[in-house]
């Protein structure tokens, strides 16, 4: 009984421990969350600018009727899906080789040169890419929806690999050698035993891929050229336009994709390898 009584009071200490940064998620993230959304049902006076809190549809509505917001946004959902595309074929093979290739010492060192481009400035390496694919840097590519796709990939590469990189050593050698031994070849390993398994820790990238990509504005303004995503949208209806409401309500629509996508995932395990 004593003893039970002490695990009690230690479960409890731990609840009031952790209330503290719950309700604070509750409060600043949620808060914050749900005055969005409340905020993209006013609407603003034309003529004073001022903000009009009362209930209306239009925002919303000139996003659905208004091509040019219909096609920004699918122009946001093809880069994001680009973007984890070009980050996944990357990071599978370096991932794999990181887990089942390289030795434990050597293992330390590749997870910490993946780590290393997170600590620069994230407008250093945007600016850097500027640089290369201006007409007179490296590559010479120009500006736009490429270069943003490319610029985004490689800002997001880190967050693709890791999670990859904990799904496949978490993967038995045993099972891999057993395949072998069985007489299948390297690709029907691949898509019997790898993929299978992994898949879960690829969709985990792929959250972090996908929805930084959908809410990103800085690379669009600094590679994108005219090309513009959901984010430009945002920045600009809250800066030149001082439209506060249909900035929150262009702000709605990658957290409504975000939740559809994560639905969807949720089944897969995916959630459990974040």
């Amino acid at each position: 009984m004593p003893a039970a009584r002490s695990r009690g009071g230690a479960r409890l200490r731990l609840a009031l421990l952790l209330s503290a940064p719950m309700a604070w998620l509750g409060v600043a993230y949620l808060g914050s969350l749900a005055a969005l959304f409340v905020t993209a049902f006013w609407s603003v006076d034309t003529f004073t600018g001022g903000l009009i809190r009362s209930f209306t549809w239009a925002n919303f509505s000139e996003l659905v009727t208004v091509e040019v917001y219909r096609t920004i946004t699918l122009r946001t959902l093809g880069v994001a899906v680009a973007v984890t595309a070009v980050d996944l074929v990357i990071a599978f093979p370096m991932a794999f080789a990181m887990a089942k290739l390289a030795s434990p010492r050597a293992r330390r060192w590749l997870v910490i040169a993946v780590l290393t481009p997170l600590w620069a400035s994230y407008l250093v390496k945007a600016y850097a890419w500027r640089v290369m694919l201006s007409s007179e840097g490296l590559l010479g590519w120009g500006y736009g929806l490429t270069a943003t796709i490319l610029t985004l990939a490689y800002l997001w590469l880190p967050y693709m690999i890791l999670p990859i990189y904990a799904g496949l050593e978490r993967l038995p050698d045993s099972l891999l050698e057993a395949a072998g031994d069985l007489g299948a070849r390297p690709w029907r390993v691949f898509r019997t035993v790898i993929w299978p398994l992994t898949f879960p820790a690829v969709v985990a990238g792929s959250i972090f891929t996908f929805s930084l990509s959908m809410g990103d504005y800085i690379a669009v303004r600094i590679v994108g050229g005219r090309s513009q995503l959901l984010g430009n949208v945002v920045y600009d209806n809250i800066g030149a336009a001082n439209n506060l409401p249909f900035a929150a309500a262009v702000a709605t629509v990658p957290v409504v994709i975000m939740l559809i996508y994560l639905a969807a995932v949720r089944r897969t395990g995916a959630l459990e390898n974040l």
